[in-house]
């Protein structure tokens, strides 16, 4: 009799289909391409190019990427607005002492392939 019954729940087990789901990737957020130019679908190796021109000590950066690029308005020189693709990220580096910064967040506007403007930089 019990193995029957563990037969049974054995049998309803792999019918079952499994409930676990994998968390959803975002989808990007596509603006119109005349007023934020292209979707940066390299927008990860843009961003750490530009990093490697902009931090003291590139090969110490760790960096958590935050959502897919997100079309999007900043106030330029002039009151101009620029527009692009907003991406967020956070970076812990060492600074010019050799000490980690800890982990900041920072923004990176990427129109046509390369950083127009940076948020949460002091440069």
């Amino acid at each position: 009799m019990k193995k029957g019954g563990v037969l049974l729940l054995l049998l309803m087990a792999l019918a079952v289909p499994p409930i676990i789901a994998a968390e959803p990737t975002p989808a990007p957020s596509v603006g119109d391409p005349a007023v934020y130019g292209a979707y940066p679908e390299n927008y990860k190796s843009v961003v750490l190019n530009w990093l490697a021109d902009k931090l003291g000590d590139f090969a110490s950066a760790n960096i958590e990427w935050g959502d897919p690029p997100k079309p999007a308005e900043l106030p330029g020189k002039d009151g101009q607005k620029l527009t692009g693709y907003l991406v967020e990220f956070k970076v812990n580096s060492r600074n010019t002492f050799g000490a980690y910064t800890g982990m900041q967040k920072h923004g990176a506007l990427i129109r046509d392939g390369k950083v127009i403007k940076a948020t949460g930089f002091i440069f």
